[in-house]
């Protein structure tokens, strides 16, 4: 324990020697050498002043002398004038007492010094009294003492209190670090600002009145306030919240500083700022100073690092280097690196490990190479502890186990779950369901939810049923039967076509070419149909034949026609029966019998008919 004395009462019985001033501000200034012999002399001068005042019984000059030993660590010589002094009746002079007996391993004697003092009024002793109750597990009395030590404003029993209140909970917690935050307390500072950032003040409005901060405003000035009287934990929270906040340089001034006095995980931060900003070398270095100080987060990232530079040997020291450190992502990127180089025997015990470990995404992992080994019995308990833990993706996998075995309720139900976490495929399965039961509305919110996720399948049946929506209050045909859609419906056509969406795009080329723009049209359908669109070859062979292509058109509708077209079938078989190609019409007029639809069968049966008559002719 530090030194607990009476500051006041200290600097009061000092005596300083002052140096006349003689005007000379030019002077240079002392160096450190000159400065450290000149505090020594001042002491000298000071200890032998309070030596002759000390001899001549002056019992402020005892207190005042055995403090400036005690400081010095002369336990032997501060002792016998702390106890004068005390015996006098000097609060300061018990109070250093109880330090010095405390120092020699005499606590219970300390402690009976400290209640003299405190009793006395000394804040000081009443806050080295507290502290002692406290380590001794009496509450009650620690409480006593420390808060009688706050009250008289002493700053480190305000702290003491407050850290005593936070332990148990007590809400009065924020009143004393506050206290102690505004007489200059870092670490007081600290936790208040992380107090009030955790929204644990229950008396805190949720919107401050005008001239209040907020509480994000509030938890920055107290992590400034902390940070910049060197504490490093505090700079580390203030980085981050800056970082959140988009201000990207001041974050990274303040991981600099943290780094610079030793906090890890600042130097890990400022390595993402760093290779966020392009500069991989010095994100690299920065990460290195992290993970020697043990942090298993910038060992991962260094590994990460390494994989992407194809160096799998030193990817995977790091990823370890993670894993000793206690961080269970390390084993989770070693079994993803085995897997990426095809050991999935050796993948499966790192998945393991850190499945275990409960790393949910590594059990999600596991499951899915079980189910690809077709253990599927093995897997879902995997899929669930993963789902349970929070894993989105277990959840889904979840919904598609079960569809996989017909228990549609069940798939639903995990599907759902993991949609209203965010997942795009997910929110698109149960926006299918809730179509096919009628449920538009809900579908439609799901089915934005997925499209602006990313699923291009999403997309389209937003804009299919905005369409179906359009058409039914114009009382008009659908869009794909000449009508122009609505705007909001061609943008979400348009977005999945983009995405490579084959049914869009066959229906974007036909919005296309009922303006007019065969260019557009003739894209759009032969993206499709290179994509292996059935539909875009077809309509692509029309447009063709349209202008005058029809050896080429004719090449389209095969693919079309081999792909299960029936329409293309009934056009080949007609193009072959022009030519006179009896044999080859017949051939194409049965496979449009075969796919249909009724029309064109209909129609090719008859065409069949008369080949068939005009062969037997």
């Amino acid at each position: 324990m530090g030194l607990m004395g009476d500051k006041a009462r200290l600097l009061e019985t000092d005596r300083f020697v002052h140096a006349p001033d003689d005007g000379r501000e030019s002077e240079l200034p002392m160096d450190a050498m000159e400065a450290a012999e000149a505090a020594e002399a001042s002491d000298a001068v000071t200890e032998t002043g309070h030596r002759r005042a000390a001899e001549a019984g002056d019992t402020a000059a005892m207190s005042a002398l055995g403090a400036l030993l005690l400081r010095r660590g002369d336990l032997d010589g501060a002792e016998p004038y702390l106890r004068s002094a005390t015996a006098a009746g000097d609060r300061a002079a018990a109070n250093n007492l109880g330090v010095l007996l405390h120092q020699r391993g005499y606590a219970d004697e300390a402690a009976g010094w400290w209640r003299i003092a405190a009793v006395a009024g000394s804040a000081a002793a009443a806050h080295a009294l507290g502290r002692h109750h406290r380590e001794r597990g009496d509450e009650p009395a620690a409480e006593y003492w420390l808060r009688q030590s706050a009250e008289s404003g002493h700053c480190l029993g305000a702290y003491a209190l407050a850290d005593l209140l936070e332990h148990r909970g007590d809400i009065g917690a924020e009143r004393w670090f506050r206290a102690a935050a505004e007489r200059g307390h870092r670490e007081a500072a600290y936790r208040l600002a992380r107090l009030i950032e955790d929204g644990r003040e229950t008396d805190r409005r949720a919107v401050p009145a005008y001239g209040e901060l907020t509480q994000e405003a509030e938890a920055e000035q107290w992590y400034r306030q902390a940070a910049a009287r060197g504490h490093r934990r505090a700079a580390l929270q203030l980085g981050t919240l800056l970082e959140d906040r988009g201000d990207v340089q001041e974050a990274g001034r303040w991981y600099l500083s943290a780094a610079k006095d030793g906090e890890a995980r600042a130097a890990c931060a400022l390595g993402f700022l760093l290779r966020d900003a392009g500069d991989e070398e010095s994100a690299a270095e920065w990460w290195r100073r992290a993970a020697q100080d043990g942090d298993g987060n910038a060992a991962n990232a260094l590994g990460a690092l390494h994989a992407d530079r194809g160096e799998l040997q030193t990817a995977e020291r790091w990823y370890r280097v993670a894993l000793d450190a206690g961080d269970v992502n390390g084993a989770y990127n070693i079994g993803l690196l085995c897997a990426e180089q095809g050991r999935a025997g050796r993948g499966e015990q790192w998945y393991r490990r850190a499945a275990y470990a409960g790393h949910r995404e590594a059990a999600n992992a596991l499951a899915i190479l079980l189910l690809q080994r077709g253990d599927a019995s093995g897997a879902e308990p995997w899929f669930s502890k993963a789902a349970e833990a929070g894993s989105v993706d277990a959840a889904f996998n979840l919904g598609i186990l079960f569809a996989g075995r017909g228990e549609e309720r069940m798939a639903h139900a995990w599907y759902e779950r993991a949609a209203a976490a965010g997942h795009t495929e997910a929110a698109l399965q149960v926006a299918i369901v809730q179509l096919r039961e009628g449920e538009e509305q809900a579908a439609e919110r799901n089915l934005r939810c997925a499209a602006g996720g990313g699923s291009p399948e999403a997309a389209f049946r937003l804009a299919d049923l905005l369409d179906r929506r359009s058409a039914e209050a114009s009382d008009a045909g659908p869009a794909d039967g000449g009508r122009t859609p609505d705007d909001e419906s061609t943008e979400w056509y348009e977005r999945a076509a983009r995405q490579g969406h084959r049914r869009a795009q066959v229906r974007v080329g036909m919005f296309a070419a009922a303006r007019g723009d065969v260019v557009e049209a003739a894209t759009w359908y032969r993206a499709a149909a290179e994509a292996g669109s059935r539909n875009g070859a077809f309509n692509l062979g029309l447009l063709l034949a349209r202008e005058g292509s029809l050896p080429e058109a004719a090449l389209w509708w095969q693919r079309a026609a081999e792909g299960g077209h029936g329409r293309a079938a009934l056009r080949l078989a007609l193009l072959a029966a022009r030519r006179g190609a009896l044999a080859e019409a017949q051939g194409w007029c049965a496979r449009a019998v075969e796919l249909g639809p009724p029309e064109v069968a209909e129609r090719a049966a008859r065409l069949l008919t008369a080949l068939q008559e005009e062969l037997s002719a």
